[in-house]
C-alpha cells in the first residue's frame, strides 16, 4: 500500500446557473482517492449563500467522481500522506470560514425574487469555487497536506 493518496480538483455541472455570477460555473470540490476501486472522499462546501444557514464544510464519502452524471472535469493536484487524511484534512478545512449569507431578497424592489435594485452594484460572491481555490487549497498546501508531485 502506498504512503500517499492522490488529490484531485473536481468540477461538477450545476443544475442551475446563478444569474448574478458570470457563467458557466461549476460545483468545485477536492477529491481524495482512498480505495483501490477509486472511491474516496469529496471535500466541499455546500449550502445556499442567500439563506441565513449559508454554506458549510461537508466531507462526503464518494464513488469515483467521473462515474457521477454531473461530472465535468478532474485535475490532479498532488498527493497527501495516508497518515494525515482524513483527520488533519478535516481539522484544517473546518477551520476555514465557509461563506456566510451574502445576498438576500431586496425588499425595496417591487419585482418579486429580486436581490438587487436596478443599477445597484453587485459585490463579489464567494461560493464553492472561491472557497476551494482561494482558501482550501492554499491552506492545505501550507500545512503540507497537498504535496505537488
Amino acid at each position: 500500500m502506498s504512503d500517499y493518496r492522490q488529490v484531485f480538483l473536481v468540477k461538477f455541472a450545476l443544475p442551475m446557473q446563478d444569474p448574478d455570477v458570470p457563467s458557466p460555473r461549476y460545483h468545485t470540490t477536492l477529491f481524495v482517492e482512498t480505495e483501490p476501486n477509486g472511491n474516496g472522499t469529496i471535500h466541499q462546501v455546500t449550502g445556499d449563500i442567500a439563506s441565513s444557514a449559508s454554506m458549510h464544510y461537508a466531507p462526503t464519502p464518494s464513488e469515483p467522481p467521473e462515474r457521477m452524471p454531473e461530472f465535468h472535469t478532474s485535475q490532479i493536484l498532488g498527493v497527501t500522506p495516508v497518515s494525515r487524511h482524513p483527520g488533519e484534512w478535516q481539522r484544517a478545512l473546518e477551520s476555514i470560514l465557509a461563506s456566510p449569507q451574502q445576498k438576500a431578497f431586496n425588499i425595496k424592489t417591487k419585482t418579486p425574487l429580486m436581490f438587487y435594485e436596478p443599477g445597484e452594484p453587485r459585490r463579489r460572491l464567494v461560493k464553492c469555487t472561491e472557497w476551494t481555490m482561494e482558501r482550501a487549497i492554499p491552506e492545505l498546501k501550507k500545512e503540507g497536506l497537498i504535496v505537488e508531485q
